[in-house]
């Protein structure tokens, strides 16, 4: 098996440096975060690289999905990838659901975070609609890959089928016309769903509707997307959500560009084109620097769901500050602390590449280079919070997140190849779910019915 690059390249790569050679760089070092970050047994991810961290289900999700650009890539052989790929479907295949509250899953959910090591329920977290629609993405990106008539493959299929159809989307409305954002044995649905504003839901709502089992009614789908906001920032009109994962996350297995719903026809912006934008208002928020943070700039920006230096309220330079931890950041209407995360615009590359390129570039050779560790880019950096470490000026997060990590690789590899979209693009359900939700136009309408 071949490993990934473990060096320093990315701490000051080569100014003579190809665009491709500084991508090709990023994406192998980062792949190393799947292979290592993983329990042999049980097959699960962690959620990060803290020790003792639980799995995250998403971080599985992504994992399964990276395996095969690590195939095609030659960063791990079909037959380790296969191998990884059997053992966590299968726990998942086999693990308890049930009602208990150290289960894996019910209804064909599965809880947020498990246990690395039994598989159980971890944190007291919720049974996640969400992130069990980001983990089938990952199941059935490899059930399309692995198409051999071996018995491996064959399984692979099998299970992923199974894992699929067992999924309950019925049951997650709770009798109402919106998707719950989860379900704990405790108290039951929590009160949040997915019913409103423009949000990563987009990969979930089409698998629900393009479930062979437990299909949800068109009208849901439908009446979710009325409910969102166009808005005008720095001169450039899109579908606004303020963190930048909002507009990528459901793109890593889905292929918007030249396709589009109802809205998109009424607008006249695919939700491609949209990410564009979103991308480009990002760039245009951190030249403006509103809030006046340190080292913001055209290609020093990246707003999102990150961890950060706080919870701190600190004066620098004189001014007030309120720093955050983990936190969803967004942008003009915040939060905002300083806090910008390079994975997030590494993940905007098939949107924007003229814009993404050049910052990336500039993240390497400027802001990565005080603390660079493992697995590609620090999960994210505050230049304007004080450090008192004489050692590096800069705070960068001490982890990497995997819920960071893939989209990195992923978005990398569909604007080199478009293999993850392309998988996808063989799948029935998300064929079925697009057209459901009124999807017409380019790629889709040559599939045919």
């Amino acid at each position: 098996m071949t490993q990934p690059l473990r060096s320093k390249h990315l701490q000051k790569i080569n100014p003579q440096s190809t665009d491709t050679e500084m991508m090709d760089l990023l994406q192998r070092e980062t792949f190393g975060y799947f292979l290592k970050e993983v329990n042999g047994h049980t097959g699960l991810i962690a959620d990060k690289s803290q020790p003792g961290s639980p799995s995250s289900i998403a971080a599985v999700g992504m994992g399964l999905s990276c395996y095969i650009v690590g195939i095609e890539r030659g960063y791990i052989s079909r037959d380790e990838a296969i191998k990884r790929t059997l053992t966590v479907l299968k726990f998942f295949h086999t693990s308890h659901q049930g009602i208990e509250v150290d289960a894996t899953g019910y209804k064909g959910f599965y809880y947020h975070f498990l246990d690395m090591q039994t598989g159980k329920r971890a944190l007291n977290s919720e049974l996640s609609t969400i992130d069990t629609a980001i983990l089938l993405a990952g199941v059935l990106t490899a059930r399309n890959y692995f198409s051999g008539e071996n018995k491996s493959e064959t399984e692979i299929r099998s299970i992923a089928d199974e894992l699929y159809a067992r999924v309950d989307w019925k049951w997650a409305l709770n009798g109402r016309d919106s998707v719950a954002h989860g379900w704990k044995p405790e108290s039951g649905f929590l009160r949040f769903r997915w019913d409103e504003k423009y949000s990563e839901a987009h990969i979930m709502y089409i698998l629900a509707l393009g479930s062979p089992t437990f299909p949800i009614n068109p009208s849901i789908y439908k009446k979710w997307i009325s409910t969102f906001e166009f808005k005008k920032l720095y001169g450039i009109e899109h579908i606004y959500a303020g963190p930048l994962f909002i507009h990528q996350m459901s793109h890593i297995w889905l292929d918007f560009n030249g396709i589009g719903d109802e809205l998109n026809k009424k607008i006249g912006v695919d939700y491609f084109e949209n990410s564009r934008r979103a991308t480009l208002v990002q760039q245009r928020y951190a030249i403006e620097n509103p809030l006046g943070f340190a080292h913001y700039g055209e290609n020093c920006w990246g707003f999102t769901a990150s961890d950060g230096p706080g919870p701190s309220k600190r004066i620098v330079n004189g001014v007030p500050r309120k720093f955050f931890d983990y936190r969803a950041r967004g942008i003009p209407f915040g939060p905002d602390d300083g806090t910008i995360a390079p994975w997030a615009v590494a993940a905007s590359l098939p949107f924007a590449p003229e814009v993404v390129l050049r910052t990336i570039r500039h993240a390497i050779e400027r802001h990565d280079f005080e603390k660079h560790g493992k697995y590609g880019f620090d999960a994210s950096f505050n230049p304007t919070f004080p450090v008192k470490d004489t050692h590096q000026s800069v705070w960068f997060s001490p982890w990497k997140f995997g819920l960071n990590q893939g989209p990195i690789i992923l978005m990398i590899e569909n604007y080199k190849s478009g293999l993850i979209w392309n998988q996808m693009k063989k799948s029935h359900p998300i064929i079925k779910g697009l057209r459901l939700a009124s999807f017409t136009g380019g790629w889709l309408n040559a599939k045919s019915s």
